[in-house]
């Protein structure tokens, strides 16, 4: 059944002639045209493939957007003319570049600001690490001086030990 179905689109997508043209079938244009025409393409976003301009993507899509640009640059169409063309038809997510204008300022800002504050919290973490550390140890009392000496910091007094430290300690000294 589900053999029979998908034979009968098929037959139906080729009696109809819905489908999407394998090549694109333009002729380049003169060399000064053609080359306007590959840098327009170089712009525009291919409607397919989402991450290839329209003169790098092999997709049959690029290739018909590709057309209708070689068209309108031969019909005389300036450069802001044909971006407008697709712009219109595709929306502002056709441009590969965004334009830097309203809120796609935060495009090209955004990263220049993380930057910015990336590198004043590294500047702030250095400078209160240098501030700690270029502060002298307090001075020792003349009653400290004559004391017994100090266990190093972070080690509790001999008799508040635990026993099993003072286990472990031993059997480290053997």
């Amino acid at each position: 059944m589900t053999a029979a179905l998908l034979s009968l689109s098929l037959a139906f997508t080729l009696v109809t002639g819905q489908f999407a043209p394998q090549q694109a079938g333009s002729d380049p244009l003169a060399p000064e045209l053609e080359a306007r025409a590959q840098t327009l393409g170089k712009q525009l976003r291919c409607a397919v493939c989402q991450g290839l301009s329209v003169a790098d993507s092999p997709s049959s899509m690029a290739r018909a957007q590709l057309d209708m640009i070689r068209e309108l640059v031969s019909e005389g169409k300036s450069d802001a003319e044909i971006v407008e063309y697709f712009v219109a038809r595709y929306g502002e997510w056709v441009l590969l570049s965004p334009r830097a204008e309203g809120f796609n300022w935060f495009v090209w800002l955004g990263p220049v600001g993380l930057v910015a504050v990336g590198a004043f919290v590294i500047w702030r973490q250095l400078k209160r690490g240098a501030g700690t550390a270029e502060q002298p140890p307090p001075a020792a009392t003349a009653s400290e001086e004559t004391a017994a000496p100090a266990a190093p910091a972070g080690t509790p007094p001999a008799d508040e030990e635990d026993p099993y430290l003072q286990a472990v300690r031993r059997e480290l000294e053997r």
